[in-house]
């Protein structure tokens, strides 16, 4: 099982159908972690056979979508949110609680439009940066988590 993660899009729809032309023969999940929610929708039209998930980030506003979600997936359980709301650029502390008072193997995040690919505690946490406008020097990227029987692998990727 593999879930592919992107963030932060602000608006850039090149960015995500780069993505998208990228990985969609190879995600079985798709997760938009907030921050781009109008240019989702234009992919979603797109590929409407893929399994596209996605939160609310601070800038999609007026959005219906929910500040955290979780996803079950080859017996994980993943924690999808943009992060805002758990003072994510302050440190993981808020996160690291959400993710483990509700059992979950993995947490996803964006907000910071940093990379950050850790395990902490028993806890995969995987931010994959920003597919549009990075701010750690970085290029671009996505990531992902393949979910196997040998366990659970995450990755940052550049766009």
């Amino acid at each position: 099982m593999r879930i592919i993660a992107m963030a932060d899009s602000h608006g850039n729809l090149d960015a995500l159908k780069k993505i998208f032309e990228q990985t969609s023969q190879s995600g079985n999940i798709f997760v938009h972690l907030g921050d781009g929610l109008k240019e989702l929708e234009t992919i979603k039209k797109e590929y409407t056979a893929l399994n596209i998930r996605e939160v609310a980030g601070n800038c999609d506003y007026r959005s219906t979508a929910k500040a955290y979600d979780f996803i079950f997936a080859g017996g994980a359980k993943i924690l999808i949110t943009h992060g805002h709301k758990y003072g994510v650029s302050y440190g993981m502390e808020e996160l690291t609680t959400l993710a483990r008072v509700n059992g979950c193997n993995v947490a996803l995040f964006g907000h910071t439009h940093c990379r950050c690919s850790v395990y902490e505690n028993g806890i995969y946490f995987l931010n994959p940066g920003s597919c549009a406008s990075p701010r750690d020097f970085s290029k671009p990227s996505y990531g992902y988590v393949d979910i196997t029987p040998q366990g659970i692998l995450t990755n940052i990727v550049d766009i």
